[in-house]
């Protein structure tokens, strides 16, 4: 059995190094020194910039004390940050990274309609409205909540769990109604762009929200 499919995987988005990928099945050292095992040729980048190391938790992301800073999904990273599933890694302003759980290829895909007019492919990320691909990609967050409606077409999910799922537990207490609803209605926006005729994502008052993706040609 070929084992490197169990790892995560860094995925390099936006920059000199778009479309390669690394298993983390070892400790990644990112920066411009060539003997880096991610090595971003950019000026922006210091020679030893992060470092990705996978542990027994789940892999963690620090920056080495470099010059122009590494971020999380947009946050400047200070200690050690711990990483999930489709979080976006900047190094620098200079590269992108997506970073994929290992079940990226999750089996929970069998089974879920794939003829509606709204698809969505989990392993990269991509997105479909009435046979046109959402571009540019959803952001991390956006992701992550249409993919746990998707994958529980028709069913309602609440509030809660939406928020759990998009900012993970020991951030939910801090996110307000308006920040989930403001995701929302930033999704509603990118959907709408590509099929104005339906509304995809339902709000089911005092309950949470659903998925309504009818099939193609209806």
């Amino acid at each position: 059995m070929d084992h490197e499919e169990e790892y995560p995987i860094l995925v390099a988005q936006d920059g000199p190094l778009k479309g390669q990928r690394w298993a983390l099945s070892h400790t990644l050292m990112l920066g411009r020194d060539p003997t880096c095992e991610v090595i971003i040729q950019d000026r922006q980048v210091s020679r030893f910039h992060a470092r990705v190391t996978p542990t027994p938790e789940g892999v963690l992301v620090e920056d080495l004390g470099s010059k122009n800073g590494t971020n999380h999904n947009g946050t400047e990273v200070a200690g050690p940050v711990m990483l999930q599933d489709g979080d976006l890694l900047g190094i620098a302003l200079a590269q992108q990274f997506l970073f994929l759980t290992s079940d990226a290829t999750m089996p929970l895909a069998e089974g879920i309609t794939r003829n509606g007019r709204l698809m969505m492919d989990q392993k990269s990320r991509r997105v479909w409205v009435n046979q046109q691909q959402v571009n540019p990609p959803l952001s991390a967050q956006q992701f992550k909540l249409l993919w746990k409606l998707y994958e529980n077409n028709g069913q309602v999910i609440s509030r809660a769990d939406l928020v759990t799922i998009v900012w993970g537990e020991e951030q939910m207490a801090g996110v307000s109604d308006q920040a989930l609803d403001a995701l929302i209605r930033r999704l509603r926006d990118r959907l709408a762009s590509l099929d104005p005729t339906h509304q995809y994502i339902d709000t089911v008052r005092g309950h949470g929200m659903r998925l309504d993706n009818p099939p193609i040609g209806e």
